[in-house]
């Protein structure tokens, strides 16, 4: 049986899941799949393409109904659901920020908040450079957040907090710079 495109996305993202980024090599995913390495290219031209597919994948999540209420509402809404969906698979924002940096993935995100932007009042190119600017700050967050967590369970970082009180904690700093930013957008309405 032919594995599909599907397939292979999906045991890049196992690996992905399991074993993190540094481990995702071509050669593995063969070996994980049965097939030669050199069958991969069938479905993927290189690996910044198939990280461009697994960040696609991953930015699913974001892409659920469009939220509803006012525009900082909404801005908020689609950043925390980023920042889940990077959340959702180890090492899932560096992923994400890399194929954002190669342009390899075509993530929906930078489109809908610049329309919730548009919305609100901004120019397109206010808009554009604004929902710029909120991916950057999840990515960063995020990666932070993901690097301390792996950090903590190999044992280099040790913590005193649960992990209900470390992800509440993560949570309310990730809230607290997101409400920070949507308050100097709101001044430029002004």
């Amino acid at each position: 049986m032919a594995l599909s495109r599907t397939d292979v996305l999906h045991g890049a993202l196992a690996i992905l899941d399991e074993y993190g980024l540094g481990d995702l090599t071509m050669r593995r995913l063969a070996t994980s799949l049965g097939i030669q390495p050199g069958a991969l290219y069938w479905h993927f031209a290189s690996k910044q393409a198939l990280l461009g597919a697994i960040a696609d994948e991953i930015l699913l999540a974001v892409d659920g109904p469009a939220p509803v209420g006012d525009w900082d509402i909404r801005i908020t809404e689609l950043a925390h659901r980023l920042r889940a969906a990077l959340l959702a698979h180890r090492d899932g924002a560096e992923v994400v920020a890399a194929a954002y940096a190669l342009r390899t993935g075509r993530g929906n995100t930078v489109p809908l908040i610049t329309g919730v932007l548009v919305d609100a009042g901004f120019t397109p190119e206010e808009a554009e450079l604004a929902a710029l600017t909120v991916l950057h700050y999840v990515f960063g967050h995020t990666a932070d957040e993901q690097s301390h967590a792996q950090s903590v369970a190999l044992g280099v970082t040790s913590t005193d907090a649960s992990a209900t009180q470390e992800l509440s904690g993560e949570t309310a700093r990730f809230g607290f710079g997101l409400s920070v930013f949507v308050d100097g957008l709101r001044t430029r309405l002004v």
